[in-house]
């Protein structure tokens, strides 16, 4: 069992996670997935993600669905830690 409390993780870190695990099961290179995470002013957190440019239409899906379903569970994630999270995908 972990000590860990809820004021030792880091703000976001929960949705970072999340995005990661995303991102790098739908990428053919994983390995070029990084994500930047940025607090906001108001306690927000905006992640930004990059992929390689082969991967871009994969993440961002027909449309931009994909791209708007990351969002969505992202956003879940951020909300059970009580923040705002956003998601950028970065060429």
């Amino acid at each position: 069992m972990s000590t860990e409390t809820a004021e030792d993780r880091i703000p976001g870190a929960a949705a970072r996670d999340v995005l990661e695990f995303l991102a790098k099961s739908i990428v053919d290179e994983p390995e070029s997935v990084v994500i930047d995470m940025e607090e906001g002013r108001r306690g927000d957190v905006r992640l930004s993600l990059r992929v390689s440019s082969d991967d871009m239409g994969k993440v961002i899906g027909r449309r931009g669905r994909v791209a708007q379903a990351i969002r969505a569970v992202v956003r879940a994630a951020g909300a059970r830690e009580g923040l705002e999270v956003g998601v950028d995908i970065v060429d």
